[in-house]
């Protein structure tokens, strides 16, 4: 017994690979394609699950410790799953760094237009811009709701502690 719990993750580790799988659930619920205008495409899916994967960031940002580590495990997770998706479309070996570099400069490009358009807010153009871009494939028109739901589930995260996110799944608001 012993043995098993040198080679275990840490309690850090498996908190974050946690918070990916529950954003990853969130980015995949129908109501953002059936109801918010989510373009049902490889690169619209990339789009929402960039999109949890930036809040929780967001809330987990600047804490050291085990939140800094599960932060840490989060993006492994992202990064992995990523790899995962590329590998069972049929990307080969040898394509898969490229694209994969590709999206990793996206992903941070992301990072930081969500971070920007956030530090905007309550002005909300630079949000419904960007979520139009990118989720919504330019669809301007439909970005209102899904800007009230990135707001709300911000706010959702802000309000949960972080003793909370490192214990259980986080409390995402609903999608309307």
């Amino acid at each position: 017994m012993r043995l098993n719990s040198l080679f275990s993750p840490r309690p850090a580790v498996l908190a974050g690979r946690r918070l990916y799988a529950a954003a990853a659930a969130q980015a995949r619920a129908p109501a953002f394609y059936a109801d918010l205008g989510a373009a049902d495409t490889v690169e619209g899916r990339f789009e929402l699950y960039t999109l949890h994967v930036v809040l929780l960031l967001r809330r987990l940002k600047g804490q050291g410790g085990a939140v800094g580590e599960a932060s840490q495990a989060l993006f492994d997770a992202y990064l992995r799953s990523l790899d995962d998706a590329l590998r069972e479309m049929g990307v080969g070996d040898l394509s898969v760094g490229k694209k994969m570099r590709r999206l990793g400069e996206a992903f941070y490009g992301r990072v930081k237009s969500y971070e920007e358009a956030m530090a905007a807010l309550p002005e909300r153009g630079p949000l419904e811009a960007l979520l139009a871009r990118t989720v919504l494939m330019g669809q301007a028109e439909r970005a209102g709701p899904l800007v009230d739901y990135a707001v709300a589930a911000a706010e959702a995260l802000d309000r949960q502690t972080l003793e909370e996110l490192m214990q259980r799944d986080p409390v995402w608001p609903p999608i309307a």
